[in-house]
């Protein structure tokens, strides 16, 4: 919605409200969800483990006119929405189709994760998807012998485009699991006889968390694509597993995967160089938008080569279609440095930088080293404001123990003394149960920064 939008809506609005003579010091109370309605979808392909969550919010959904339900036993209880038995594509022409489609149209619509706001929807060109899938070919090497395990879910650019669309154009074979489970992951990888798979985010952390076996090296997988690529994690599991290629890479559902590691070369920790025959990438200062020295640490802001390699835009947001793409370029705000040889290296989320007595600080390196720890299943790095006059932010990290397994504060805190910066070490630890995340697993810090520094809170300074 635009200023203009909203401003003519107040209005509208306010003149309702005076209509039924509220005036400026009359309370209202609003009863309301936080919720701008912009799929417009028609149709709906919707599990019947889901339909009484549908019938409850069908009001809020007047474009929705058809639901088609795999296996639909029973009418659900709909107001308006008439459904369909999914299962009757079966009597249909196996035939294919009189449509067509190009490389420039829509393709599909896909969500952010919301970690900092609400989801945007991209629009997703045909030519953007095949270039997911054509990426994982080239740099992964897949071809018609190879399985792939997937994991990762299918509403997801690296579930969907990057494995099984790329499994697809290859003529391969996919395994694709209904969820991932770091204890049954390697038993997998043995009985379907997978060659290949990707990761993402902490996934790897709790696939080598689990117990040591005998069985660690007996397998076929030989590649692993990990994003982001931590050198910890590199290193262990070529050494644990004996993969022979872990390949760091970096993308977005907006911008695609336009760094990819190559075939050979070790370079712990990289994102890979620019894949420079479909875009071109530079780190830029994000204030000014000027390219920044090699090795010093910038925005990423990427754009393709290739006509519709890129998303079309922001689903009925063009404000912040513009917004991204500022200066011709996409801006991702993810802070990177590129090293003299051209190599990548992710450092953070802009917006998850800690800035700590001029130092900045990398949560996601944080994270990295904690998630290392037996007894840590799940971790979170943010910064809290410091009481100290100029010295920024202090480290705070949220940590989610392993089952049956407990670690106090400052045996994690020793930890971390030789594996990070002495001004990385955390100051404040706070153990919880879970950590508040979006369906593609993705931490959502900004629900973390408003919990912020609790009586339950931990703080390194105050120790007796």
């Amino acid at each position: 919605m635009s200023y203009r939008q909203a401003d003519r809506q107040a209005n509208q609005v306010a003149h309702l409200l005076a209509t039924h003579g509220v005036s400026a010091t009359d309370h209202v109370a609003v009863f309301l969800p936080n919720d701008l309605p912009y799929c417009q979808a028609r149709v709906m392909v919707c599990d019947s483990d889901y339909l009484e969550r549908l019938a409850e919010i069908e009001a809020q959904l007047p474009d929705l006119e058809i639901v088609l339900v795999p296996g639909l036993k029973s009418h659900p209880p709909f107001e308006r929405l008439r459904c369909v038995d999914f299962d009757e594509f079966q009597a249909q022409p196996t035939d294919k189709p009189n449509t067509r489609a190009s490389y420039r149209d829509t393709a599909c619509i896909m969500y952010t994760s919301g970690t900092t706001g609400p989801s945007k929807g991209v629009l997703m060109p045909h030519a953007h998807i095949y270039l997911f899938g054509l990426g994982t070919i080239e740099h992964l090497q897949l071809a018609e012998e190879d399985i792939f395990y997937i994991v990762l879910p299918l509403f997801h650019a690296n579930g969907f485009f990057m494995q099984l669309y790329a499994t697809l154009i290859a003529g391969a074979s996919a395994i694709i699991k209904r969820r991932f489970s770091a204890s049954e992951w390697l038993n997998d990888v043995r009985r379907y006889q997978a060659t290949i798979t990707n990761m993402l985010g902490v996934v790897s952390a709790f696939v080598l968390n689990q117990p040591p076996t005998e069985c660690d090296r007996d397998h076929r997988l030989r590649a692993i694509g990990v994003a982001p690529n931590s050198p910890e994690l590199d290193g262990a599991f070529k050494a644990r597993f004996g993969v022979r290629e872990v390949y760091g890479l970096y993308g977005m559902t907006e911008a695609n995967i336009p760094l990819y590691t190559q075939t050979g070369t070790t370079r712990p920790g990289s994102c890979g160089k620019t894949w420079d025959r479909y875009y071109a990438l530079r780190i830029v200062d994000p204030e000014t938008d000027e390219e920044v020295p090699r090795d010093e640490v910038g925005e990423i802001v990427v754009r393709p080569k290739q006509p519709y390699g890129f998303m079309s835009g922001y689903n009925r947001m063009p404000e912040k279609t513009v917004e991204a793409w500022r200066n011709f370029w996409f801006h991702t705000g993810d802070a990177a440095r590129m090293d003299e040889a051209g190599y990548v290296y992710f450092v953070d989320r802009i917006k998850d930088c800690i800035r700590r007595r001029g130092e900045n600080i990398s949560s996601y390196e944080v994270e990295s080293v904690l998630a290392a720890h037996p007894a840590v299943a799940d971790v979170a790095a943010i910064g809290v404001a410091s009481e100290v006059e100029g010295a920024e932010e202090e480290v705070m990290v949220f940590v989610v123990h392993r089952p049956k397994q407990r670690i106090d504060p400052r045996t994690l805190i020793d930890f971390c003394e030789n594996r990070m910066p002495r001004f990385a070490v955390p100051r404040y630890v706070e153990f919880v149960d879970s950590l508040p995340k979006t369906p593609t697993t993705k931490v959502q810090k900004h629900l973390l920064k408003k919990k912020g520094v609790s009586e339950t809170t931990w703080d390194r300074h105050s120790e007796s």
